[in-house]
């Protein structure tokens, strides 16, 4: 198939961890033997953005004339595919776009008319899809499941040693790591306490944002700066618990990497890494309940290190599947309209 990608998030010069699982979908497709042209927004920030990816949009589907548009984000990169393309057009819900739906009429309209043009649509979850569903009667009946897909070469178990000798990190007693950016929903506040009456080893926040004075002097807690996707295995692999406690996760990335690299995880209960960490694989929890959390942290440093049942729950996960399930989607599009 001759595909056009879409995506208001793509790595760029000047933001090479944008939109990563985008750019990793594109390649495990065209791997399939597929042919791909895109038009993308690789850089964060910037007046007028959108206005340049409708104009390169509009450019590519003349010159590439693509079998079908696959667009990632329902407003505004699917709905300008809706407006500015006459292919077959399939869109992926990643989480942020479904709220703004459930929260702004303008863009509820917006998303109604793309999920009305669209000849599917795909959630990261269940969880995200029933949340879709709900706001926009379009998308019902038209909207399968699947998730972005973790690389299980580039995360994968390795030596905990010759990790945390890479990274710098020798926790004493159990390493703790939140990766992601320090913000309310990431929930980092209250993990910081969680770990602070448990007492025990090390906690790593690995990102930045808003709340990172807040935790900031804080004893047994260590923070570093956000690092480029290709940099986040090791730190998986030095950590004994990954810890995603977020108050809602769409789907949850940073938690199947981990699993993929056989490190147990604490995870919310609140959305899509319900769907895929098993009892065995890591502990799930209410991310506002804060002896919840406590204990679970307790729990998960008692598990196996490494975790080779979580790596067997990533498993179903793999990039390469999920790529063959999109190649399915986007080919039933493709072949209903040529009927």
């Amino acid at each position: 198939m001759r595909i056009l990608l879409v995506s208001q998030m793509y790595p760029g010069p000047s933001a090479p961890d944008l939109g990563t699982f985008v750019a990793d979908l594109e390649r495990a497709l065209a791997a399939r033997g597929h042919e791909l042209e895109r038009a993308v927004v690789d850089r964060r920030g910037g007046r007028g953005r959108y206005l340049e990816l409708a104009r390169e949009l509009a450019r590519a589907a003349r010159r590439f004339r693509p079998d079908v548009v696959y667009a990632h984000f329902l407003v505004p990169t699917g709905l300008l595919a809706a407006l500015e393309t006459r292919a077959p057009l399939v869109v992926t819900a990643h989480g942020q776009d479904v709220e703004n739906a459930r929260v702004h009429a303008a863009v509820r309209a917006a998303t109604r008319l793309t999920a009305r043009r669209a000849d599917a649509v795909v959630a990261v979850s269940n969880w995200l899809r029933r949340r879709l569903e709900e706001a926009v009667p379009e998308a019902r009946g038209k909207t399968s499941v699947v998730d972005c897909g973790v690389d299980l070469e580039r995360f994968a178990p390795r030596d905990r040693a010759a990790a945390r000798a890479e990274v710098g990190w020798h926790p004493p007693g159990t390493g703790f790591l939140c990766v992601g950016s320090l913000i309310e929903r990431k929930n980092v506040l209250r993990l910081a306490r969680a770990f602070e009456r448990h007492g025990e080893g090390s906690l790593v926040f690995l990102g930045d944002g808003p709340l990172r004075g807040a935790l900031a002097a804080r004893p047994g807690i260590r923070l570093e700066a956000a690092v480029g996707h290709d940099a986040v295995p090791a730190w998986l692999a030095a950590a004994d618990v990954v810890c995603q406690p977020s108050l809602a996760e769409p789907f949850g990335l940073a938690t199947l990497e981990a699993l993929a690299c056989a490190r147990t995880v604490v995870a919310t209960c609140v959305g899509g890494p319900a769907e895929f960490v098993t009892p065995e694989a890591g502990v799930l929890v209410d991310p506002e309940d804060d002896d919840a959390l406590v204990e679970a942290l307790a729990r998960a440093a008692a598990r196996p290190r490494p975790n080779l049942a979580a790596r067997e729950a990533a498993l179903p996960h793999a990039l390469e599947v999920q790529a063959g399930r999109i190649e399915e989607v986007l080919a039933r599009a493709a072949g209903r309209r040529r009927r």
